[in-house]
């Protein structure tokens, strides 16, 4: 199919351009500059069809807890504890304003190893006494997870998002043991959920 694609267009600019240059015969010009026209329009579209379509994330939000004012500590309030979430979810917090360290959302599936999540900033995001951070699941339908809020000091957000890093090269996300953590991230909050859907193999 690609093939065949590159030669419909090589084709039809050969045809233009032979159409634009010809000035012997008015008719073959016309013929030339259509059959032109007509591969290109179909090499176009062919690449249209054999391109691969980007893929686009999803991320569902899980229910939320009432934010009290003023805001005096790091927590999280979506999804809540108990919460059945899907695949791919935003976990949503609140920070007080004299907050000023990273938050690093870390996830614990039933295999007991941790799993530092991020978006493509790696840290979660922080923006007006409010936080959030791209989390993605890929366990089976009912397993039962632990959601960690932790902050982290330059070292330890530097770690997570190495090991992240070095994960997405390899291809293999691995987990690290609770030893493994480092010792300039603080755990703050957490909460148990299970998964709605069964999420493994979903990029």
């Amino acid at each position: 199919m690609v093939t065949s694609v590159l030669i419909s267009v090589i084709a039809g600019i050969i045809c233009v351009l032979a159409a634009i240059f010809y000035n012997k015969n008015a008719n073959v010009k016309m013929v030339l500059a259509i059959i032109g026209a007509a591969l290109l329009l179909f090499g176009g579209f062919g690449y249209g069809v054999v391109q691969p379509k980007a893929h686009m994330e999803v991320f569902h939000t899980g229910n939320k807890l009432q934010v009290e004012y003023p805001v005096k500590k790091v927590q999280v309030i979506s999804p809540i504890e108990g919460d059945t979430v899907k695949c791919r979810i935003l976990t949503i917090g609140v920070y007080p304003e004299t907050h000023n360290k990273d938050i690093w959302v870390l996830l614990k599936p039933m295999d007991n190893k941790y799993y530092p999540q991020s978006d493509y900033t790696n840290t979660s995001y922080k923006e007006d006494g409010r936080w959030q951070v791209v989390t993605r699941f890929g366990g089976d339908q009912g397993e039962a997870y632990q959601l960690f809020v932790y902050e982290t000091d330059t070292l330890a957000s530097q770690f997570f998002s190495e090991t992240i890093e070095k994960w997405k090269a390899a291809n293999d996300y691995v987990g690290l043991q609770q030893d493994e953590l480092p010792s300039g991230a603080t755990e703050i909050d957490r909460l148990k959920i299970t998964l709605e859907n069964n999420c493994r193999g979903i990029h």
